[in-house]
């Protein structure tokens, strides 16, 4: 027992395929996603797990199989509804997708003014100033995302997605060419917006150090499927030789790239 089995479901997929031409990318997958958890989602790049969370949020439609988001089937909503479920699930892009030609505070007005037509300029200000100070960037409110370091831009990232206080969120490779320190900061935020959002959340990554961090379940998926779930401890603990050649693989390389 987990503890997962008594809480409330936020995502649920049953039989999720997706491929692209002779591609195969999804193949049965299954997948519950609890209220307040960290989810990690594990593998190696190419084997689909960006592709899940865009088919969650909408943005590619299955081939077969049903997803199911906050009590919504994702593929019965009209374009109005499901615009105000996207409303409801924070994207942290793995580029951090900032516009460039903004500042900082104009990045993070943008989704407000868009989507909060009901807020005042003061009340725009005060939500901006609360989600930097959230984020520990409260300084680099009137820099451009040029003067920022990558850890910076991944934080102003996820803090543009903060504003709109999604339930649900959904990191796509939050640490992905950040150094160690770096990552050890993103790790530490992800769980700091769970505790403080009380947000469900899953986290798309092949980094084990994040996924051990972070995650309160882990899932590995290999070949389009899960393979395996459970703690990491439960996970890598198998004698699946794929899961043991990752483990073997992932610490390895990082070990070289860090000489």
């Amino acid at each position: 027992m987990n503890g997962t089995e008594s809480k409330a479901g936020v995502i649920s997929i049953r039989d999720l395929y997706k491929a692209f031409g002779s591609n195969k990318v999804l193949q049965g997958v299954n997948l519950d996603l609890f209220k307040g958890e960290n989810l990690v989602v594990l593998g190696r790049s190419g084997t689909g797990k960006s592709v899940l969370i865009k088919v969650i949020a909408g943005l590619l439609k299955p081939d077969a199989g049903e997803v199911e988001v906050l009590g919504e089937v994702v593929s019965k909503l009209s374009h109005s509804e499901l615009r105000d479920l996207r409303l409801k699930i924070g994207f942290s892009f793995q580029a951090s997708a900032l516009y460039d030609s903004m500042t900082v505070e104009e990045n993070l007005q943008f989704p407000l003014v868009r989507n909060r037509k009901d807020l005042s300029r003061a009340q725009r200000n005060e939500a901006v100033d609360a989600v930097l100070d959230d984020v520990g960037l409260l300084d680099k409110k009137k820099q451009m995302p040029s003067e920022l370091s990558g850890g910076q831009r991944k934080r102003i990232g996820i803090a543009r997605t903060l504003i709109l206080k999604p339930e649900i969120m959904l990191y796509d490779e939050p640490t992905a060419g950040l150094d160690p320190i770096t990552c050890i900061e993103i790790n530490n935020l992800i769980n700091e917006v769970k505790e403080k959002f009380h947000t469900s959340s899953i986290v798309i990554t092949h980094d084990l150090t994040c996924a051990k961090a972070t995650g309160d379940r882990i899932t590995m998926m290999m070949d389009g499927q899960f393979i395996s779930t459970g703690t990491f401890e439960e996970v890598f603990s198998s004698e699946d030789e794929r899961i043991r050649n990752f483990y073997n693989y992932n610490f390895i390389h990082q070990y070289e790239r860090n000489e």
